[in-house]
């Protein structure tokens, strides 16, 4: 027997979501073994969570600004966290994978009537320093709790967005963009 690779926790709140665009990268890592589905959890404090261009979520590194944030939890092998890393665009200051604390939706519930629930150490995508807190000032300082169907509309997956601006450029022209609320 071989040892045991390690596994990392990864807290998905966006378009990594079932049902949500980018979900077959985690469909995938299930089927080849790399990740595995743990439940519904939520952050345990709060975060601001906005949208930016193309209706993209991002959570901000902001504790205790905005609301608990729900969303789901994988366990991945290193080859998962790589690829969700390729997705997020780390190497290229898109995002960052900080720590995050969260406990089970279920055992919130019974947090609220008293009985206490459990809090996970796990990892989440937050939007760049170099950006959040342009990002949250863009957004009026309101975030949502959940990015539902409702703040998806409009989503454009990458691979239909202009070729010849980086993502950075198109946070930086969001955010420079005061005229409109909507994020296109």
């Amino acid at each position: 027997m071989g040892i045991e690779e390690k596994k990392y926790l990864v807290f998905t709140y966006g378009t990594l979501k079932r049902g949500f665009p980018n979900h077959v990268l985690l469909e995938d890592l299930i089927k080849s073994g790399d990740a595995e589905y743990l439940g519904i959890y939520k952050s345990k404090n709060k975060y601001p969570l906005v949208c930016g261009p193309y209706k993209v979520p991002f959570l901000l590194n902001f504790p205790d600004s905005g609301n608990q944030i729900n969303g789901e939890l994988y366990s991945v092998s290193k080859l998962g966290l790589d690829r969700m890393d390729e997705l997020e665009g780390i190497s290229n200051g898109h995002y960052e994978r900080l720590p995050i604390q969260i406990i089970s939706a279920a055992e919130d519930d019974e947090e609220q009537s008293g009985s206490g629930g459990s809090v996970v150490e796990a990892v989440a995508y937050y939007g760049h320093r170099n950006y959040a807190e342009e990002l949250w000032k863009r957004n009026g300082q309101k975030g949502f709790s959940k990015y539902s169907e409702e703040e998806a509309k409009g989503y454009i997956r990458r691979k239909d967005r202009p070729k010849n601006v980086t993502f950075i450029q198109h946070i930086n022209l969001f955010i420079s963009d005061s005229s409109s609320s909507d994020s296109n």
